[in-house]
This record gives C-alpha cells, structure tokens and sequence, in this order.
C-alpha cells in the first residue's frame, strides 16, 4: 500500500512562515513527479507547485515568490516552504505523487491534506 502523509500545517499569523512535509512509503516503483496543491472554501483545487526528479519546478504565478518546492529523492519526500503567507493562503493544502514506469504503468497518488490557517 502506498501512503502520503503530510505535516507542517497549522495556523500562522499573516507574514509568518511554515514548512509543510509529504512523505511517501509504500511500493512505488519510482516517484517522477510530486506537487502541492489546495483548495480553499467555495474555490476549485489548484496547482501550489510541481518539482520533477530533475528538480525542475514550476509554481503558480502569484506564489513563484513566497513558495519554494524542494524533494528529497532518497527520502522520497516532498517539501513547500511558505514566507510571508496571506490570509488568502489559507486552504487545505494537499500532496500528490505522479508514479510509475513504462513497463508497468503509471499511477497518481494523494495525501489527504493538511490545513494551513493565516489569520490575525
């Protein structure tokens, strides 16, 4: 079985900072993609951040600035450091893995979430 479990969430005041974590276990036969997304009430899921296992990233545009992406391959764990959030950053902020080979498929995985709350 494969799990994603994310941590770092909670609530911050606006301007503060936190470091969500994804781990991955389970039998995955190599981890090609993992990302943050989120959703936030009344709004559709959206894309946070991508990173490839070249390290390759790419954000949505109006976090490029505040949010950085980085994985651990050897952990298989993934990371979203978040500066200077917004009340508009609160959401539920979810992992996603892209899995698989050629030979034996390809899968998509998610995390079940972690709440991040910016508020004074």
């Amino acid at each position: 079985q494969v799990q994603l479990v994310e941590s770092g969430g909670g609530s911050v005041q606006p301007g503060g900072s936190l470091r969500l974590s994804c781990a991955v276990s389970g039998d995955i036969a190599r981890i090609n993609l993992m990302g943050w997304f989120r959703q936030a009430p009344g709004k559709q899921r959206e894309l946070v951040a991508a990173i490839n296992r070249r390290n390759y990233t790419n954000y949505a545009d109006s976090l490029k600035d505040r949010f950085t992406i980085s994985r651990d391959n050897a952990k298989n764990t993934v990371y979203l450091q978040m500066n200077s959030l917004k009340p508009e950053d609160t959401a539920v902020y979810y992992c996603k893995i892209h899995s698989g080979t050629p030979s034996e498929g390809y899968r998509e995985v998610w995390g079940q979430g972690t709440l991040v709350t910016v508020s004074s």
